[in-house]
């Protein structure tokens, strides 16, 4: 029983730092935000702070968890296929991600944490796809194409929440999973070429 307390009280604590941080991220600028100003807008003293985090970047990083695999898991029920219906959902997965009103916080936050975010996005998405691809390439291979879709993946999404293409999100989703798939297929087909004329 104490130690449910404690765990509820932790994450309580916790809760309270990343809230106190995302209000202090719409008002001043990242680089300016102090633990002072996170464990005074929390109602915490600095030792609890520190009894947590080692410093606001630790306590963002907490934040971020494992929020890309999370939108991943959401759009992909947990079923690992590389198809183009599983690909779109990807995309769409980063599309959203990415189109969230924490984003719209000040420039200096969201310059910094983006290439994090980016960061995030790239490993959930790789690991995905490296399952996908199990059995259908060498390990090599996987690491190559993997690596490749994920970017393919993560571009054409980052493209359509800039607004840089006019297409809606369901039709970048849609192109881009055919480019992925259609490259994917077209190296596997080449992959068993080279293997029968080898034999």
């Amino acid at each position: 029983m104490a130690n449910k307390v404690m765990n509820v009280r932790v994450t309580h604590t916790k809760e309270s730092l990343a809230g106190a941080f995302i209000e202090l991220v719409s008002v001043k600028d990242f680089e300016k935000i102090t633990i002072a100003d996170i464990t005074q807008r929390a109602k915490v003293n600095r030792a609890t702070f520190y009894a947590h985090f080692n410093d606001k970047y630790e306590l963002l990083d907490y934040m971020m968890g494992d929020s890309a695999s999370a939108a991943i898991r959401q759009y992909t029920a947990g079923q690992v296929k590389v198809d183009p219906d599983s690909i779109g959902q990807l995309v769409l997965a980063v599309c959203d991600f990415y189109d969230q009103p924490e984003m719209s916080c000040r420039s200096s936050y969201v310059a910094f944490v983006v290439p994090q975010l980016r960061d995030k996005m790239l490993t959930a998405l790789k690991a995905y796809l490296l399952d996908g691809l199990d059995r259908l390439y060498t390990a090599d291979e996987r690491k190559i194409m993997a690596s490749f879709a994920a970017q393919a993946i993560h571009e054409g999404a980052v493209q359509w929440v800039a607004g840089e293409i006019r297409m809606d999100k369901e039709e970048v989703a849609r192109k881009v999973a055919l480019l992925v798939t259609g490259g994917l297929e077209a190296s596997a087909r080449e992959g068993d070429r080279a293997w029968n004329s080898q034999v």
